[in-house]
């Protein structure tokens, strides 16, 4: 009976310390227990100690029954949870008399003595042993350990593989450092970590085949058939599956009676007049890089998830394999997959109608055949007209590059290029390519541009064949804007193409302005966002393949060390 008093006696002492350490009267400042998690840890620790002290608790009232005890009555139960370590850990020895007397000297004056080195790396330890207990998977005690110090000379530290850089350092030296501006803070997610997941289950899945390859006839089949018939089974709502019109009226299919009853269950639009943009959860491309690329041009804003099948000529942006579609379908509606954000490029071409026609306004009748003739060449469904100021002005996202070359002509091109409005050089030459990271393996790669990863945030501006020398392919920060202008001096015009399609004259008073879209292209990753790009660069482009070199047979018959 004593021993269960003596234990409730030091209960109240400990809870008595752990308020007195909590909030300190005497400093006002929160001292050992600086974060919730780390008092909440301490307490748990506490009652588990004193669960096993009554579970014992029979055990030493037999024995003190039975047998005599061998030294003072209330010592061998002295010990209580003090820190001693990240989370403390119980106290093998008994405290003296004294101490139990005064229980609220003896935790301040062993707070005082340690709170310098609490406050470095000792409190940083704490954080980091706290954060390490609630990971998934781990057990929810820590072992008891030692000092602080002791625990960081122990466990080796440990770097994660992000994709994005470190965060750079803001003081330099001693008396340097950069002006803050909370403003301009930008929290980007690191690419090691973007997984594909769904709010709700998708329903609405596009599929785009490439067209005039009678090749893929049987694999759009199977394809289509196959999401229908799974989701009639296995979701509470019918799949709502959107080919092209084109595609639908394909011969082929139309003469096919199996594939009747599939065919007209299948949604159809028409491009540039049908806008599918806000009912399309999942995009699945069957054919090669053109496919994908026609894909992005639907979707001016947000794009939904795109998946790509390889069935075209190089696949340097379809990962997946079609043998395997049905169980790689599967785990993409499944959700957790891993996506890679390809950024594009948000382009605006503003055309001065007012110089083309010798500052004249426009008639009623004028204005609406330059509409008829820019709808044709692609400029009006994502643009604008003002007849005030005579000017048609494009918008489209481009997920290659832009590209502006001589056309017809056989003189060279005079361009000018301009970074956020300050000029820095004239191209002469074919053209010159504006491009994003995925495009820098295109186009951008055959003018002798370097390659460029998905996930790093660059504009890359590449010369196709400069009358210089020294101009080199360059890459610029993600935020810039690039203008460019047909010089004054230019002897011809200068055209424009986006992806390869929607190809443009640019004359006098034109100007191209390109920038970063807020809008990329989430694509699938067949394995990892890394593995992915290199086994393209090794499958598609044979990257750096050469035929090994032959070891020596023997050291000897070398000829910088026969002598």
């Amino acid at each position: 009976m004593m021993i269960y008093l003596l234990l409730l006696f030091m209960f109240s002492i400990i809870i008595c310390s752990l308020n007195f350490l909590l909030t300190d009267h005497w400093t006002n400042q929160l001292t050992f227990f600086s974060t919730p998690e780390i008092y909440l840890t301490y307490s748990k620790m506490v009652l588990k100690s004193l669960i096993k002290a009554a579970a014992l608790l029979p055990c030493r009232m037999e024995n003190s029954e039975t047998s005599p005890p061998s030294g003072p009555l209330a010592e061998p139960d002295k010990g209580v949870v003090r820190p001693s370590g990240p989370l403390g850990q119980l106290s093998e020895s008994a405290r003296p008399s004294k101490h139990r007397e005064h229980p609220t000297k003896s935790p301040r004056r062993r707070r005082e003595g340690k709170r310098p080195q609490r406050r470095g790396d000792g409190h940083e330890q704490l954080l980091r042993g706290t954060e390490r207990r609630w990971l998934p998977g781990q057990p929810e005690h820590l072992e008891p350990s030692g000092s602080a110090s002791d625990t960081a000379e122990s466990s080796p530290k440990r770097r994660a593989h992000f994709l994005h850089g470190p965060y750079p350092a803001t003081h330099f030296g001693p008396k340097a450092c950069i002006l803050p501006n909370p403003t301009s803070v930008m929290h980007i997610q690191d690419p090691a970590s973007q997984r594909l997941t769904w709010n709700k289950p998708p329903v609405n899945v596009l599929v785009i085949r490439k067209i005039r390859d009678e090749s893929l006839v049987e694999p759009f089949k199977e394809l289509c058939r196959f999401l229908v018939e799974r989701v009639s089974v296995y979701q509470e709502k019918q799949m709502m599956v959107y080919v092209e019109r084109r595609v639908a009226d394909d011969a082929t299919l139309s003469k096919d009676e199996a594939f009747g009853s599939i065919r007209n269950q299948l949604c159809t639009f028409r491009e540039g007049y049908d806008d599918i943009s806000d009912c399309i959860d999942l995009i699945i491309c069957l054919g090669g890089d053109g496919t994908l690329l026609y894909a992005s041009s639907l979707f001016q804003g947000s794009v939904p998830p795109v998946m790509a099948f390889h069935l075209g000529s190089l696949g340097f942006l379809t990962p997946f394999k079609f043998e395997s579609y049905k169980t790689e379908v599967d785990k993409v509606f499944e959700g957790n997959a891993a996506i890679t954000l390809r950024s594009r490029l948000k382009v605006k071409v503003v055309k001065d109608l007012l110089q083309r026609a010798g500052q004249q306004p426009y008639s009623q009748e004028q204005q609406q055949q330059q509409e008829q003739q820019h709808e044709h060449n692609g400029l009006l469904p994502h643009g604008h007209t003002n007849s005030e100021a005579g000017k048609v002005t494009l918008q489209l996202q481009v997920l290659n590059e832009v590209v502006v070359d001589r056309g017809p002509s056989s003189y060279l091109s005079n361009v000018d290029l301009y970074l956020n409005g300050r000029l820095i050089t004239s191209v002469q030459g074919d053209g010159v390519i504006v491009s994003t990271p995925t495009g820098s393996t295109a186009y951008a790669a055959a003018a002798g541009a370097s390659m460029i990863h998905p996930n790093v945030p660059a504009i890359m501006v590449t010369p196709i064949c400069p009358h210089s020398l020294s101009f080199r392919p360059i890459v610029v920060p993600a935020g810039v804007e690039l203008m460019i202008t047909l010089s004054p001096d230019a002897r011809n015009t200068a055209w424009v193409s986006f992806d390869g399609r929607k190809r443009q004259e640019i004359q006098h008073g034109d100007c191209i302005k390109i920038t970063t879209s807020c809008y990329p292209v989430p694509s699938i990753c067949c394995h990892d966002l890394v593995y992915d790009w290199f086994e393209s660069l090794a499958q598609c482009l044979h990257w750096n393949v050469r035929k090994r070199q032959a070891r020596l047979a023997d050291i000897s018959d070398s000829s910088d060390t026969e002598n």
